[in-house]
């Protein structure tokens, strides 16, 4: 299977955003990803509930909404409805992971577990046959731009060995300075789906910044 590729608006123009999803919708490009930050369990506020029901009424592919919040099971339900096709917890904001991640399931949408770059692979063993992907955090969240931790390469591996070991069909998906150069390296090793923003968002022009991204 060809890997995935999501686009971070959080990288995006936002006074112009309909421009910048409508060039999402024609490109190459597979899902949506969009980061949902609190101010609490990460320093920085992005967007929420009313901005993604706006996006989605433009946008045409699948959404990947990531949770940077504390006690995520509070909004599930109401960032599904929203249109939320993907939706992905921090382990290390989950009281209860295992609930966490069936009330996700029970919505309809496809559950993801993320892990900070602190937090060892190790901690999935319980929960890795019961996610449909897990998100590693290749930087430190709650902001873009930030330089690629070296470090994921072999967090990558680790989770792949995980995944077959448990005979799980989780994806892996990588987030955070992902770039021209390092993609090509993060798909060989195991990833299944690249977050990008401002590698793209930056570029002069993004869309085929996403083809060059999808076609290695």
């Amino acid at each position: 299977m060809s890997h995935l590729l999501a686009p971070s608006l959080l990288s995006a123009n936002f006074l112009n955003l309909g421009k910048d999803i409508e060039m999402i919708n024609r490109s190459q490009a597979d899902w949506f990803h969009l980061d949902v930050m609190d101010g609490v369990f990460v320093p920085n506020i992005s967007f929420g509930l009313p901005v993604i029901e706006k996006i989605r009424k433009a946008a045409i592919k699948p959404f990947d909404v990531h949770l940077m919040i504390v006690d995520p099971d509070r909004y599930i339900e109401r960032f599904r409805k929203a249109g939320a096709d993907i939706i992905s917890v921090h382990a290390e904001a989950c009281t209860h992971l295992h609930r966490s991640v069936y009330l996700i399931k029970s919505s309809g949408a496809k559950a993801g577990v993320v892990l900070n770059p602190h937090s060892p692979v190790s901690q999935l063993t319980d929960i890795i046959n019961d996610a449909d992907m897990v998100l590693l955090m290749s930087v430190n969240p709650g902001f873009g731009g930030q330089k690629f931790i070296e470090n994921t390469y072999l967090k990558i591996r680790e989770l792949k060995e995980l995944i077959l070991k448990k005979n799980s069909a989780a994806m892996i998906e990588v987030d955070g300075g992902v770039d021209l150069n390092n993609a090509p390296l993060l798909v060989s090793e195991g990833a299944d789906i690249l977050v990008a923003g401002n590698t793209i968002f930056t570029s002069s022009n993004p869309e085929q910044t996403i083809s060059l991204l999808k076609n290695f």
